[in-house]
């Protein structure tokens, strides 16, 4: 029934009476009123029209929290990565420092090499020849060299410097201490100028030295250098000592 319709519709319906009776030929007519559907039908439009409204709330709402739980995922991904970057940056600007400390460490280091001290200790050479016990231990050092460098290793393939100077001692009997800190200061000290084969030669400071190795002579050391390097023989000149110590 159309909505144009008010109070319900009127109809009038024709009823042939059965044969054989009075007034078979005279027609019936009754008035039936049909129920009212426009006020039931407007109330179904908003039901579903109210329905319909929630539901597409309800699916923006959804969609919001979605963007926003991939916004944040992505954010905490570009924060991880940002993190990494920086701590890589940390980790080589800590690099550079130390190697910039040892390259000032060297450049100090051959402001103390002369050629005085050079011609003095090429006489010492001369004078006081590897023997004995001296000539052991630079022996055993000599049959070293070609081996790696690993920190905190103590042979006999691999070594770091001080076990290397200590393992080469322990040869005639002196115990060294392990440490490169410690063998800085466990001899007698002697000046550059004045070193002899078999010396104990560091880098850095009397008992905070970082580094540590042994005179053979000719201006030369031999020591585990490094990663790189591995255990070699070296000229002074190139990473002049800091100081030296003499044990034997």
């Amino acid at each position: 029934m159309r909505a144009g319709v008010a109070g319900g519709v009127l109809g009038t319906l024709a009823v042939a009476g059965a044969a054989g009776t009075a007034n078979a030929a005279e027609p019936v007519t009754q008035t039936i009123e049909l129920p009212t559907l426009t006020a039931d039908l407007t109330a179904q439009v908003a039901e579903s029209a109210e329905v319909t409204q929630q539901a597409a709330a309800d699916y923006q709402l959804r969609a919001e929290r979605d963007a926003a739980a991939e916004k944040a995922a992505k954010q905490a991904k570009a924060d991880l990565a940002d993190a990494k970057k920086k701590a890589e940056a940390r980790k080589k600007a800590e690099e550079a420092r130390k190697e910039a400390a040892e390259r000032a460490t060297r450049t100090a280091g051959r402001t103390t090499l002369t050629t005085a001290s050079t011609a003095s200790t090429a006489s010492n050479d001369a004078v006081a020849p590897a023997s004995g016990s001296v000539a052991t231990v630079i022996s055993f050092l000599r049959a070293q060299v070609g081996d790696a460098y690993v920190m905190g290793a103590s042979g006999p393939d691999a070594w770091d410097c001080s076990s290397l100077v200590q393992a080469a001692f322990k040869q005639v009997g002196v115990d060294l201490p392990r440490v490169s800190q410690d063998q800085s200061v466990a001899g007698t000290p002697v000046s550059l100028s004045n070193i002899q084969v078999g010396d104990i030669l560091y880098w850095g400071g009397a008992g905070s030295a970082y580094h540590v190795g042994v005179y053979i002579g000719g201006g030369q050391y031999l020591d585990a250098a490094n990663p790189s390097k591995g255990v070699v023989i070296q000229d002074l000149s190139g990473y002049p000592a800091s100081g030296a110590v003499r044990v034997l």
